[in-house]
């Protein structure tokens, strides 16, 4: 049976964990490995790195921005825990779309995903070049060297500029390192990100004790951002400096993506993905209020390294920098590690649906990994990292989270319509389909709104791009073609 070009792009797929039968992901991985990806994916990024970006946008009200950003994220996960019970399987956001919006607009959150996870990937792997500079300048008294340790492609006072020579090694040889574990499999990956995320934890809690004992109250003073020659004063500055951050809640998204390798997914999804957003909330606001506490807000902007050095100029000594700085180079890794996770199986799920060409869906007999579709990611974000600079990925990876969250919130009360509820008790958002998603759907718009034009520019180039793929070759090789 033909179908015409808008059943085409209307067309739903019912994922379900089972239908490829035998050679599927392995099922390995329990709650608190889970839980560890979601909060490995998102403690680190947002404290390590944006509050250098976030905090001179908003000054101390940075802290109003990390929690509009996890009320947000709060609302959406709840839409997330609903969806993974109803559809438990690998590619999240782009899975539900598939299953509930149709095939054209779960393309489309595809690419949304590809941009939010690969440039996060790239963008956490950049902070981290920072902090292994940092500790090797406390430990060894050496740095690594400047046309080393920079992009080529830089922001400067007069827009984009280029710096022929430089590279930022450090995060290639970041990115290699967590592309060598990810090929060697699921199990190995999900307990070595557990140990990294129990040293982060520890680490910032050691941050949090001594920040503490500088706190100043007059730091607080004036709350909000007062300088408005680049338009942040008053809550603007609060919610464009969300709009920063707000990538950082990407955890919640990775851990969807695994739903097809965990053990009882229906109750184990959304657990973990409730459970690493309690845990997340809390460390940030814990660490942004020690932050700003012991450090006037003018101070951070351009700040390398930023919690290492208000460590040093607390105590006045060099060892409490040492030890974050170490924890840092530790607990970054594990975010740049489940990034990529992240990105592979997404882009698994979608070639598995015969959207992309097969090489991203092809597995390792002996440790069911996707080699070829890791090693791909890993050559794309290592390129990225190593020559482009960061202040150019935070807000295109914020647009890529915000767009996901919207079309997952979308996704529930068309689900509920659709009625066929699955087997076994799961968790359903309270208060009905529509008020838990509609407010999920207004907070996300909400910080997008301050969002740079550029970043508004440049989502929609990629968006076009995402489109004429899908009419040159996705429509055309869909799996659901031969299903008509």
């Amino acid at each position: 049976m033909n179908q015409s070009l808008g059943q085409k792009l209307l067309r739903t797929k019912l994922v379900d964990r089972t239908a490829d039968g035998a050679g599927g992901l392995a099922q390995t991985m329990g709650l608190f490995p889970l839980t560890m990806i979601g909060v490995g994916a998102t403690i680190g990024t947002g404290i390590f790195f944006t509050m250098v970006e976030a905090v001179p946008k908003a000054g101390p009200s940075v802290i109003l921005s990390f929690l509009i950003a996890a009320i947000t994220a709060g609302l959406t996960a709840l839409c997330y825990a609903e969806l993974a019970f109803r559809i438990p399987a690998s590619g999240s956001s782009y899975s539900f779309a598939y299953a509930s919006v149709g095939e054209f607009a779960a393309f489309i959150m595809a690419a949304c995903l590809l941009l939010e996870y690969g440039l996060a990937a790239s963008a956490t792997a950049i902070g981290w070049s920072s902090y292994l500079n940092n500790f090797l300048d406390n430990a060894f008294g050496w740095q690594i060297p400047e046309m080393l340790r920079t992009p080529m492609i830089v922001s400067g006072p007069n827009g984009v500029e280029f710096n022929v020579g430089h590279i930022n090694l450090p995060p290639i040889l970041l990115v290699i390192m967590c592309g060598f574990m990810l090929v060697r499999g699921t199990r190995e990956s999900a307990t070595t990100n557990a140990v990294m995320v129990l040293i982060k934890l520890a680490i910032l809690v050691f941050f949090v004790v001594i920040a503490f004992s500088g706190f100043d109250a007059a730091n607080f003073t004036p709350f909000f951002n007062t300088d408005n020659s680049k338009g942040f004063a008053g809550m603007a500055g609060v919610t464009a400096a969300a709009g920063t951050v707000f990538f950082s809640f990407i955890g919640l998204d990775t851990v969807a993506t695994a739903g097809e390798e965990v053990k009882d997914p229906s109750r184990t999804v959304p657990l973990g993905i409730l459970m690493a957003l309690a845990i997340v909330t809390v460390f940030y606001l814990m660490v942004a209020l020690a932050a700003v506490g012991a450090q006037p807000a003018h101070m951070f902007a351009h700040q390398e390294a930023g919690l290492s050095v208000i460590l040093q100029n607390v105590t006045g000594q060099s060892w409490p920098a040492l030890v974050l700085s170490a924890g840092a180079v530790i607990s970054v890794f594990s975010v740049t590690l489940v990034t990529i996770y992240g990105q592979t199986r997404i882009l698994y799920a979608i070639s598995r649906d015969g959207l992309i060409p097969k090489t991203f869906q092809k597995l390792n007999a002996r440790t069911a990994a996707p080699v070829s579709n890791t090693i791909i990611v890993c050559i794309v974000v290592s390129l990225v990292a190593g020559l482009v600079d960061s202040t150019f990925l935070w807000d295109m990876v914020s647009m890529g989270t915000l767009t996901a969250f919207m079309v997952v919130s979308m996704a529930v009360p068309v689900m509920r319509r659709r009625g066929g509820e699955p087997a076994g008790k799961g968790f359903r958002v309270p208060f009905g389909p529509y008020l838990i998603p509609g407010l999920s759907i207004f907070a996300c718009l909400y910080i997008m709104k301050d969002l740079s034009k550029t970043t508004f520019t440049t989502f929609a180039i990629w968006m076009t791009v995402a489109v004429l793929a899908y009419f040159a070759y996705g429509i055309r090789h869909s799996k659901l073609n031969s299903q008509t």
